[in-house]
């Protein structure tokens, strides 16, 4: 089962809904989401916001973070999934940021990749990634490591929700 399988059928489990924000990826986790029959039960849809400017005018990424960082950051990754949560009015989202070369970006060199999940009562992860390989080899990484860190979540959000239903802390 892949990994786009098991976060679909996890999210269908729970009845819950995922948006993606996506930047070096293109539409990768999309298409990886879709590509799984059922898909539409728990995704909601995507937005490419492959130039920076996208990420401030339709994610709401802070313009100011932008211009002085760039799009290749952490926080804006992190702006980027809740962004994106918010805008598809879902219950969690992801986001991929970073750089698949052939040129650095931003400062950052190529491989640079940040990864980062937004969900229900302020659940926010942020993964940092240093990839290595040509171009589609960073951005196949770099899906698989947004659909993982979702899925990891998932599966300590699950937990956390159990404790509380068994009257633990």
């Amino acid at each position: 089962m892949t990994a786009a399988a098991r976060v679909l059928g996890r999210l269908a489990e729970r009845g819950e809904t995922l948006a993606v924000a996506e930047s070096l990826t293109g539409g990768l986790v999309a298409a990886e989401l879709t590509s799984v029959p059922g898909a539409s039960r728990s995704f909601r849809g995507s937005v490419t916001a492959y130039a920076t400017a996208l990420k401030g005018e339709i994610l709401g990424v802070d313009a100011a973070l932008l211009a002085e960082r760039g799009a290749v950051d952490p926080e804006v990754a992190r702006q980027m999934a809740a962004g994106v949560r918010a805008a598809l009015g879902t219950d969690w989202g992801i986001s991929t940021t970073g750089v698949a070369g052939p040129e650095p970006q931003d400062g950052a060199p190529v491989g640079t990749v940040y990864v980062a999940v937004a969900g229900p009562s302020g659940v926010e992860k942020i993964s940092a990634l240093r990839l290595n390989g040509s171009r589609a080899d960073i951005r196949r990484e770099s899906v698989r490591s947004a659909l993982d860190l979702l899925l990891s979540e998932l599966r300590e959000n699950a937990r956390a929700q159990d404790t509380e239903q068994i009257g633990g802390n």
